[in-house]
Formats: structure tokens, sequence, C-alpha cells
């Protein structure tokens, strides 16, 4: 199931899970430029809609999240090959890029956010006129 997730223009807001002490992980990401903006894709799993944060201020990208690992009732985990579950990477943007249009969406754990690029900066084609 794809979650369309809000994509802030203001200082994100913290997160309610305190990572005191807590490692951050970066997650792994892919970024993908077309004639009309940028795809980047995060690989956040465990992280659901209301524990992502995506904030965009002109010229910089800030993506946090928290992962919730379920653990079945009556039992307890023993070991855990990843210990920190507090994700966060940042990135600074072109100004060819409108952060107003940006589109995020969440699909099994994936975060992908669409930022087009300005109209100005998009190629477009000229008419010819004959005559």
């Amino acid at each position: 199931m794809s979650e369309a997730i809000e994509v802030t223009t203001q200082q994100p807001k913290a997160l309610q899970e305190s990572t005191e002490a807590a490692r951050v992980i970066r997650p792994p990401v892919d970024i993908f430029e077309d004639d009309a903006g940028i795809t980047v894709q995060a690989d956040l799993p465990g992280v659901s809609k209301e524990r992502l944060s995506v904030h965009l201020d002109k010229d910089s990208l800030a993506i946090e999240g928290t992962a919730e690992i379920p653990v079945p009732e009556g039992m307890q985990s023993v070991y855990a090959d990843i210990r920190s579950t507090h994700y966060q990477r940042s990135f600074s943007l072109s100004s060819e890029l409108d952060g107003d249009q940006a589109e995020a969406t969440l699909k099994d754990g994936i975060l992908t956010l669409r930022i087009p690029k300005r109209a100005q900066y998009q190629p477009r084609k000229i008419e010819i006129r004959v005559g």
C-alpha cells in the first residue's frame, strides 16, 4: 500500500521518540535526474508515515524517521543486527528545483520523493510557424 507523505517547507517537528544515546543510521538512497527534475528513493525499513519527516528548505532536503520494530507479545529481543532505529539524511539541492511542487510517497519501506525543476529550467519545444 502506498502512502502519500507531507513534504513541509517549515522546520520539521521533533519526533516523539527520544534518540538520547542512539546512533543515527544514514539510509541508503538512489537519486535519479531527468529533464523535468529529480527522484530520490530512500530505504527506510520499519518507518511508518507517522514517524517520518521530510523537510525542504530553499537549497536543502532533510529526511528523518524512526522505525518501529514490534516484538511479539510475551517475547523479548535477544539479538538485533541493527540496534539504532533512527534514520537521518540530508542533501544540498540545486536552486533549479521547485521544492513547493515536491511530492513524496512511502511504500514497503521505500520513500520516493519527486522534486521537479522550476518551469524556466525545464526544456521546452519551440513551435515553428510557416509564413
